[in-house]
């Protein structure tokens, strides 16, 4: 049974849970083995191409991977950054991929001419970029979030930025969908922007979670968003103050009673141990990745406890949840027809670089989705 709580109201819902995935479900799993020298930060779907990816790494590497006809994916191309890629997006004719990170670069890879050029920079690490398109001609450019707190947009015929944001603290996070830009930041700081004025913060909010900002996506439809923390909570948000106050809530996620998932290292990965009123311990892991379904607009979320999670947001449901994958779910990612959820299993660097240890699973795993998991049904 999965529980969720109006964030405005404050009273209780009970969604209704379906079968719980079992690991034979997961068996036919495509795995990528040792897909990077560190842990994934990242995947990205052509929005194309149904079977070509591009996954970035703490090792410095952005890697393009081609999914063959016998389902085995092989690695296409691959460029270097000097410093951890934490951030990787597709252009919208799925014939570049920018990267950024740690060396504070924006770099931009042709796949068919195989050239990289530094098309941006920032003072601090980026970590996140997305490709929108702007203003009422719908121009398109690269903007990216960095810790120095800034949003900057670049056009990819120039050298300069287009236009800076200047930002209330660090970017955690980011997406886009349709006109809305959506920027997490520290402090559990929200910034929100209208993409038909790009140069100006259409809104600035905080996130109604207690802890600090992991993840954010996009609505399908552009009108609001989830963002998920490092509590093991999600929260579903509205633009509309009205449609906010309507449909607005947060639930409990990637949490487990009494015992840490079977084969997790509760003292190596994210998760905290806390005890309730009825001193039972719950295991609170953090919600490390959220993805919507591009057809479906349900979506799905990835913790640190190693697991991931269909959910239904207009019906408040829980469709599906499959078990422990025994290392922390650092990154996802749907195809651009949803038929397949692309997933990392590797450190997520919860607990800093102490903790990278050296028996951590690297691997990208490709599960092939059932409409009975991500289909929600329709409001009555």
């Amino acid at each position: 049974m999965s529980y969720y709580r109006n964030s405005t109201t404050n009273s209780s819902a009970t969604g209704i849970s379906s079968a719980q995935g079992t690991e034979q479900d997961l068996m036919n799993d495509i795995t990528i083995n040792n897909p990077a020298n560190d842990s994934i930060s990242d995947i990205d779907f052509n929005p194309q191409q149904d079977f070509l990816f591009s996954s970035s790494s703490w090792d410095g590497t952005v890697r393009i991977w081609d999914v063959q006809q016998n389902g085995m994916p092989q690695c296409r191309a691959q460029y270097q950054h000097q410093a951890p890629v934490l951030t990787n997006r597709w252009s919208t004719d799925g014939t570049k991929v920018a990267s950024a990170g740690c060396d504070n670069l924006v770099l931009l890879y042709d796949v068919m001419t195989q050239q990289q050029q530094q098309v941006g920079q920032h003072d601090m690490p980026v970590k996140s970029i997305r490709f929108v398109q702007c203003g009422p001609t719908s121009q398109s450019l690269l903007v990216s979030g960095s810790w120095d707190k800034t949003l900057r947009y670049w056009d990819l015929r120039q050298q300069q930025p287009a236009f800076t944001l200047q930002l209330a603290e660090r970017v955690y996070d980011m997406d886009s969908k349709q006109k809305l830009l959506v920027v997490a930041l520290a402090g559990k700081n929200v910034t929100v922007i209208d993409l038909n004025n790009p140069s100006q913060i259409f809104k600035q909010t905080t996130t109604p979670l207690k802890w600090q900002t992991r993840t954010v996506a996009c609505h399908n439809e552009g009108n609001g968003f989830a963002i998920g923390s490092i509590e093991g909570r999600c929260a579903i948000q509205y633009i509309d103050q009205q449609e906010q106050r309507k449909s607005g809530f947060s639930f409990k996620c990637h949490r487990h009673q009494n015992k840490a998932p079977v084969g997790l290292n509760i003292n190596s990965s994210s998760g905290t141990s806390t005890t309730n009123n009825n001193n039972r311990s719950s295991y609170v892991y953090s919600v490390n990745k959220i993805c919507y379904h591009p057809i479906y607009g349900t979506f799905a979320t990835a913790g640190g406890d190693g697991t991931f999670t269909f959910w239904d947001k207009d019906n408040r449901r829980r469709l599906k949840g499959y078990p422990s994958l025994k290392g922390p779910i650092s990154a996802a990612s749907f195809n651009r027809t949803g038929s397949i959820y692309a997933y990392a299993v590797s450190y997520d660097w919860s607990q800093g670089h102490m903790g990278n240890l050296p028996d951590y699973p690297n691997v990208i795993r490709l599960h092939a989705v059932k409409d009975e998991e991500v289909k929600g049904k329709k409001k009555t």
